[in-house]
């Protein structure tokens, strides 16, 4: 019990410092326009006041899935294919970085639609993160389960941070930006999601150098 209330301490005063960020930024930049409004660029401070914004609802959407009671997915779950699902998301995310889809036709899993996405965008927004050049999705059929890697050329994740990464609010020092690092909830949000679907979430090395993120779900068939 003395443990479960320091993590939802630990968990709130995170959460408060998260909040604070945007805020802060929000409050510095209405109180100049008001002090100097004739030094005010209008059509710059709306774009950042709305950058600002949207930060605050992103990170208040992943505190709401974080904080939501455990799911029956047993009652949602339906026939995906997940080689569809990957292919249609990777289109929709802009080109920042060379992206490599690797994979085999018609993996179809028993997953709840929107959550597996969900968890496939984390896991690729992450990568192309902290890519140098490219990443790389690769989707195999092992067995009697689906292997989801997604992979990124960059700096790669030492052994004992691959667990680490995945808390709440987790950033290792060299990606604490918080232009480039979001809130730290995406790879949690990614685990938990896993998890629901009775499935597993981990790192491994990578051939190209980065950090490898391997989903693994039971195959529907």
């Amino acid at each position: 019990m003395e443990q479960l209330v320091d993590r939802q301490r630990q968990f709130a005063a995170d959460a408060s410092h998260e909040l604070r960020t945007p805020i802060a930024g929000l409050r510095l930049q209405v109180e100049a326009a008001r002090l100097y409004p004739d030094d005010v660029d209008l059509p710059d401070l709306l774009d950042h006041v709305m950058g600002d914004l949207d930060r605050l609802e992103n990170i208040i959407n992943d505190l709401l899935l974080l904080a939501r009671p455990q799911p029956d997915t047993e009652r949602v779950l339906e026939e995906v294919d997940l080689t569809e699902l990957v292919k249609t998301e990777a289109a929709r995310r802009p080109d920042r970085c060379h992206l490599r889809l690797d994979l085999d036709p018609a993996v179809t899993v028993k997953a709840a639609p929107g959550p597996i996405a969900r968890l496939f965008v984390n896991l690729l927004d992450n990568a192309r993160r902290h890519a140098a050049h490219m990443v790389e999705v690769r989707l195999r059929r092992t067995g009697e389960h689906a292997e989801l890697a997604v992979t990124g050329d960059g700096e790669g994740i030492a052994p004992a941070d691959r667990e680490r990464v995945f808390r709440n609010f987790a950033r290792l020092d060299t990606v604490r930006s918080r232009d480039r690092g979001g809130p730290g909830l995406g790879l949690a949000i990614a685990r938990d999601i896993a998890s629901d679907h009775r499935g597993t979430l981990h790192i491994e090395d990578s051939a190209i150098g980065g950090a490898c993120f391997v989903f693994r779900i039971p195959l529907a068939r």
